[in-house]
């Protein structure tokens, strides 16, 4: 199968045009944090699928559709990019060669709640997401617990997160359908909604993402680059 292979920010993410199934997507990823799958384009947009490695399907990723933009900037040298995901639309703007910086649209951030003995707070950024204020290391732990309980039918994603001396939010995500991964773009998002902090630097052990709140719109910025 012929795909290309990127980084954002520690997601890794194979871009391929060629039609995918749950069992393609099983046997292609490797040790990739999942794929997209492009299924029309013009020369500043796109339309994409979101496959995790264990074949189920996402409906967002903030780091995901950041590759995909800069995917089809370095083909058509467009500096501005939208990515539909499902009934989503997500604008990018190439910032320079790697930075890119996205207008996720909408997020919902509930009250506080409590499942498996775990008080978490729940937000929507086109995906749910579970976050828990607490140390990052107990990570394994929680995420596990959360991604299956039976408040997330569907399951979930979780952060659990703490904000550090210098101001920036330590966080660890574990991913629906993938296990913990070193980034997550829609994580950063839903960590700083749920905080209340904007704007706001998250650090990954990928590395840092930015995160602006404009009422209840997100904005991301972050890098993404191909690595083969």
């Amino acid at each position: 199968m012929r795909s290309s292979r990127w980084d954002a920010q520690g997601n890794i993410y194979l871009v391929t045009e060629e039609s995918l199934t749950p069992d393609s997507v099983r046997a292609e990823v490797g040790d990739a944090d999942g794929m997209l799958e492009v299924f029309r384009c013009g020369d500043d947009w796109l339309e994409i699928a979101i496959w995790n490695p264990d074949g189920s399907r996402a409906e967002m990723s903030g780091n995901g559709t950041r590759i995909a933009a800069r995917w089809l900037a370095v083909r058509t040298g467009a500096t501005e990019i939208v990515v539909r995901v499902g009934p989503r639309e997500v604008s990018a703007r190439m910032l320079d060669d790697t930075r890119v910086e996205q207008d996720l649209g909408e997020v919902v951030v509930s009250e506080p709640e409590e499942a498996g003995g775990v008080r978490f707070v729940a937000v929507d950024v086109g995906n749910p997401h579970a976050v828990v204020e607490g140390d990052p290391a107990d990570l394994p732990r929680i995420g596990p617990l959360l991604e299956v309980h039976e408040r997330f039918p569907r399951r979930t994603n979780v952060q659990v997160a703490r904000v550090a001396d210098d101001g920036a939010i330590e966080a660890r995500v574990w991913e629906r359908g993938a296990g913990e991964t070193a980034s997550s773009g829609s994580s950063a998002v839903a960590v700083a909604a749920a905080f209340g902090i904007s704007p706001a630097t998250i650090r990954f052990p990928g590395g840092e993402l930015l995160v602006r709140l404009e009422g209840t719109r997100a904005f991301l910025t972050g890098p993404a680059v191909r690595i083969a």
